[in-house]
């Protein structure tokens, strides 16, 4: 049975590009991640806040090399592309923003991000967040991008706010932490926001 819609970006969208280096404006970088990087993600997944909002564990750099390649592995998949966010002056990792749950047919994705512990109350994430946002839905021509965090994660409420994506609702008993089910706000970006 034939679709009475073609994609609204094509396969290929991302994946015929290298992965973007992407300014903020403000002193940070969106990057690629690098094998180097291993030591500092690990480190940042060692901290409790990190093992409260995040269900995965990292138990070595070994490990975490790991998940670099399949990061690096992810843009030419057009599957879950994931950018290191590093200060512009000293590329000192800060934290990571991703786009996830793709959809190119129906132009939409999910945002996800996280910060190291040194980077919080700083504004990193939004403003990461917000670069990532305009990057996908301008340049790119995604049509919506959701943002799920914890309810009871008000600091990522005020990221989501701050990044200029609206609370659309709840999803009851949503997702699943080391701490049993989470109810999830659901936030969104559409062009023209």
């Amino acid at each position: 049975m034939p679709f009475l819609t073609g994609p609204v970006l094509p396969a290929g969208t991302l994946a015929r590009l290298p992965q973007p280096t992407l300014p903020t404006g403000d002193g940070l970088l969106l990057r690629p991640w690098r094998a180097e990087d291993a030591p500092a993600v690990h480190a940042a997944f060692q901290d409790p806040v990190m093992h409260q909002w995040h269900v995965r564990a990292a138990d070595s750099v070994e490990e975490v090399g790991g998940w670099i390649e399949e990061w690096l592995k992810a843009w030419a998949q057009e599957r879950a592309p994931q950018w290191a966010v590093v200060d512009a002056d000293g590329d000192r990792l800060l934290g990571r923003v991703a786009l996830r749950e793709i959809h190119l047919d129906e132009a939409t994705a999910e945002v996800a991000y996280w910060t190291t512990a040194q980077a919080r109350g700083q504004g990193v994430a939004a403003r990461a967040t917000i670069t990532l946002a305009r990057w996908a839905l301008d340049d790119i021509g995604f049509h919506r991008l959701e943002l799920l965090h914890a309810v009871r994660n008000e600091a990522s409420c005020r990221v989501a706010a701050k990044a200029g994506f609206r609370l659309e609702g709840t999803k009851r008993s949503s997702a699943l932490h080391r701490d049993g089910r989470h109810d999830m706000h659901l936030h969104a970006r559409v062009q023209g926001d």
